[in-house]
């Protein structure tokens, strides 16, 4: 196909509809925000009634009118008649069943009666697109009806009581069945669908509360949900009211914007302006809830736009806003990193291209009614991510309206594919820092008493103990499978790139009821940014309850480097302690080539050798790792074997039992039993061959001039550039410092610039002195003050400043 947007949209039936809707309806005061002029304003339209609306509703899940011969649009038919197939063979229909599907009995249980809803939206699907064998079929509409009947009447309704895990009663169930009843309108009785509209009102009534817990405002991505139920709910109902409340949850007009979705936070869940995303209160949540938050935004945005309950917040523009500083930064060639998808790491179906894929597709809908300047730049985007992930087609876990916005974007000769995110992103507000360069891309996964090291429950995440210690995750080059390959049912979670760990024996997670989320006691997390591409990041470790392991990390992400150093590493318990260099998936029947010191080492499953001084190693398609040469080396292979359900038992995101096997080269230096101040420097050299590996070994470019308990910093010459994380006062490379802080230095010509962040957030004023001397003030942030000399000074007000950082620069 070569169809431009505006063509392809044309060709969808509502979906063009959608499109023009949108671009007349809500978004007319954000068009005007981004300076078009009143000649390029859209011409109004008439008002969409609730019939025009509901067909809307339709093609968002069914993409409405498309070419069945395109060769895309058949396999995503197929896709669907595959799964909808299996389904229908194994539903239950006969007249005395207890459960729709033997594999969800009891259909009483929240968890089982939620996941039927979502089969019977599937099938409700099928039937309403064209091309399957399902499509239009009287016994398959029957049936269905027959089903939404006896899940109402066994299970949810009005009458049942709220048991077990909230979000089946008052999310999961009540949208699958308005989606159903969105399908099915023409076929379902009015009595039935006055019964599924009152059980939407039992447990979902308006997006403001939880219904369970009256006085909990709802936040977030669990807001945007309810929002999109209370919209549907209204629409089906052609209740004007209800449609109203949908709106204007989204604004949280009923709390004066308390909760608004539009809105930047300073704590708590929501938007943060440095690009954090957050929910559940202290958990980076990016790439799951964000997710579902953008989408369902988007979502409501398009549903109602040109109506006369179109969203006309002005503030919409900071959801806009958060593609670029929320989600751009954590997407690498379609995937989202899982250092921000939470406890979603351990679904089987989820993973992070299909969590990527449904940001993306978010995107892109979202694209439909935004204004050009910001439109225009997504599908660029998109288009690079699309073009280049050839791992995961994002055809292959994209729904069909999803598919036609993409193929929308792809053919589109005036989208030119956009080039890899590059800089780098300190987002302390949620203590994860990405690096983006660009071939590669590192992301850091931090925690401290603000924000979680890890969440866990309704059995999900059962081993997730370490993952936010420092795990390092490297996406080195086109290897876009590394976690996304049965990484996180098969790696050691004892050994984690990044961390420093105990070996103690470590008990499930969340193994009961609702989720936890755990938080240590540390307050350094964070970093400092200098000009959008160098980056220094620190973690103080302190172990969890019964543990007296402590360290203190630091990070320093450069052009084609990432150096690790760690420092003051003690413990008391009689274990052994290790600092993880890597631990790499080489997928099911790796053979990467090992080099320690230029030599090859043995391929074959359980080889393991202590290197005693080495200085660098390599894997092929990964990269080099430059070791101090005073610590020892320790090298694995292995075939691990492992199973989804062992890390993830949840009622609806269980994983299957059959083992998934793998293999690794692991990484690692041991610093003995209870050791005693003990430290580790390595280089990242992410893309390196091993002759470039080879040769920084030697020449060492980049020089680390202290790693203790006062400071840890490097200088690499070759780009003026002078590091320092300092964990109190002291001075390093010639730079003084009052206090904790994050300070990078960096010489450019005639000019000085300098970064400072205090990620621990415990002073209000620092003093730094610099070694360089300086004239004058060019530009300063307005929280710093500078006084020029031989031995520069300059004062800087971190106070309230959550850890971001501060610049100047100076000649």
């Amino acid at each position: 196909m070569n169809l431009s947007r505006r063509t392809l949209l044309a060709t969808t039936g509502a979906t063009a509809a959608l499109s023009a809707a949108t671009l007349a309806g809500s978004s007319g005061v954000a068009h005007a925000q981004s300076g078009d002029t009143a000649a390029d304003a859209p011409e109004p339209v008439d008002a969409i009634g609730f019939d025009a609306l509901l067909e809307r509703a339709e093609t968002l899940l069914t993409g409405g009118a498309f070419d069945p011969s395109d060769a895309d649009f058949s396999a995503g038919v197929a896709a669907l008649e595959t799964t909808a197939q299996g389904l229908w063979d194994t539903l239950d229909r006969s007249a005395g069943r207890t459960a729709l599907w033997p594999d969800l009995s009891p259909v009483t249980d929240p968890g089982n009666f939620g996941q039927s809803y979502t089969r019977l939206r599937t099938l409700a699907t099928a039937w309403a697109t064209p091309g399957t064998s399902l499509a239009g079929s009287a016994e398959t509409a029957d049936a269905l009806v027959a089903a939404l009947r006896f899940a109402h009447d066994t299970a949810y309704n009005p009458a049942k009581r709220e048991t077990g895990n909230w979000w089946f009663w008052e999310i999961g169930a009540p949208r699958a069945l308005m989606d159903c009843s969105v399908l099915l309108r023409d076929r379902l009785p009015a009595v039935d669908l006055t019964d599924y509209l009152a059980v939407v009102d039992r447990f979902c009534p308006d997006a403001d509360r939880r219904t369970n817990s009256p006085t909990l405002a709802e936040t977030g991505a669990n807001r945007t949900d309810k929002a999109v139920i209370v919209a549907l709910r209204g629409l089906l109902g052609q209740d004007a009211a209800k449609l109203a409340s949908a709106r204007d949850a989204l604004s949280d007009v009923r709390d004066s914007g308390r909760n608004s979705l539009f809105r930047y936070t300073s704590s708590g869940d929501g938007f943060y302006e440095d690009g954090s995303f957050v929910q559940h209160d202290v958990v980076a949540y990016t790439g799951s809830y964000g997710t579902v938050l953008l989408g369902g935004a988007a979502y409501l945005l398009s549903l109602l736009a040109g109506s006369e309950w179109a969203v006309a917040d002005p503030a919409v523009s900071v959801m806009y806003e958060a593609v670029g500083r929320t989600f751009v930064p954590v997407v690498f060639d379609g995937l989202i990193m899982d250092a921000v998808r939470g406890r979603a790491i351990s679904r089987e179906r989820a993973g992070d291209h299909r969590d990527g894929a449904a940001a993306v597709a978010a995107i892109l809908l979202l694209a439909t009614g935004a204004p050009a300047a910001y439109a225009d730049r997504w599908r660029e985007l998109v288009k690079g991510w699309l073009t280049r992930n050839r791992t995961t087609p994002f055809t292959t876990l994209a729904t069909l309206p999803q598919i036609a916005l993409a193929k929308a974007v792809l053919d589109d000769p005036d989208t030119a594919p956009g080039p890899r995110t590059t800089g780098h992103f300190v987002f302390a507000d949620m203590d994860r820092v990405v690096h983006r360069r660009p071939r590669w891309a590192c992301a850091l996964s931090l925690s401290s008493k603000r924000i979680s090291a890890y969440e866990a429950g309704n059995g999900e995440n059962l081993h997730g103990w370490y993952t936010g210690d420092g795990m390092t995750y490297l996406y080195a080059g086109d290897d876009l499978g590394q976690f996304d390959d049965g990484f996180w049912p098969t790696v050691d979670p004892y050994r984690l790139p990044g961390t420093t760990v105990d070996t103690r024996q470590r008990t499930d997670l969340g193994t009961g009821a609702g989720t936890s989320t755990y938080r240590p006691t540390n307050a350094v997390a964070g970093g400092a940014v200098l000009r959008g591409t160098y980056g220094a990041a620190a973690m103080e470790l302190i172990g969890p309850a019964g543990s007296t392991l402590r360290t203190r990390k630091s990070w320093f992400l450069l052009e084609n480097a990432v150096i690790a150093l760690g420092a003051g590493i003690s413990s008391s318990d009689g274990l052994t302690v290790e600092t993880i260099v890597e631990n790499r998936n080489l997928g099911p029947g790796g053979t990467q080539r090992l080099l320690v010191d230029g030599v090859g080492q043995p391929t074959e499953q359980g080889w393991t050798r202590e290197f005693g001084h080495a200085r660098w190693a390599h894997v092929d398609g990964v990269g080099g790792y430059v070791l101090d040469g005073r610590s020892a080396l320790h090298a694995l292979r292995e075939e691990r074997t492992g199973t989804w359900r062992a890390i993830d038992t949840g009622a609806d995101t269980g994983g299957s039992t059959d083992p998934v096997t793998r293999r690794y080269v692991t990484l690692w230096t041991d610093h003995g039993v209870s050791p005693t101040d003990a430290g580790y420097s390595y280089v990242l050299l992410p893309g390196a061959s091993a002759a470039a590996t080879a040769v920084w070994s030697h020449s060492r470019p980049v020089r680390i001039v202290a790693n203790d308990t006062t400071a840890q910093a490097v200088e690499a010459r070759r780009q003026g550039l002078t590091a320092v994380n300092f964990w109190g006062a002291g001075t390093a490379a010639g730079i003084t410092s009052s206090g904790p802080a994050s300070v990078l230095v960096q010489r450019h010509g005639q000019e000085l610039t300098v970064s400072v962040a205090d990620p621990g957030r415990t002073g209000t004023t620092l003093t730094v002195e610099l070694p360089f001397p300086a004239r004058r003030v060019v530009t300063a942030d307005n929280t710093v003050t500078v006084a020029p000399g031989r031995r520069p000074v300059l004062t800087v007000a971190v106070g309230g400043s959550r850890g971001h950082t501060h610049t100047a620069t100076l000649s």
